[in-house]
């Protein structure tokens, strides 16, 4: 039976507070990324920018679908982890695309 599920990646990208390095990846590490794994993404990568007039930051999850990625985005709790994730960061945005593997999106 054919796989008609298409897995999509979230990507989120922004540039952190200088005075908020320190709070931020606390946050992120300790508290976004395992409560975004238990909503039922995973983390595909975190990619810093050394050079250029782009984000400092781009990270990226991925849901094995649209729906189950519309369920995390729409719930109470992931809310609460981008509104706190806010108070870390400017220049947020976030974008979804369909997978595709081995490639790099931006």
């Amino acid at each position: 039976m054919p796989n008609n599920t298409q897995q999509v990646k979230l990507i989120l990208t922004y540039d952190i507070l200088p005075e908020a390095l320190d709070s931020y990846y606390r946050f992120m590490l300790g508290e976004l990324v395992p409560a975004v794994q238990k909503l039922g993404l995973y983390m595909n990568g975190a990619w810093h920018t050394a050079y250029g007039n782009y984000p400092i930051r781009l990270v990226e999850f991925i849901a094995e679908d649209r729906a189950t990625l519309s369920a995390v985005l729409d719930s109470p709790a992931w809310e609460q982890l981008e509104t706190r994730l806010q108070e870390y960061i400017f220049n947020y945005r976030k974008k979804i695309v369909r997978l595709k593997d081995d490639q790099f999106q931006f």
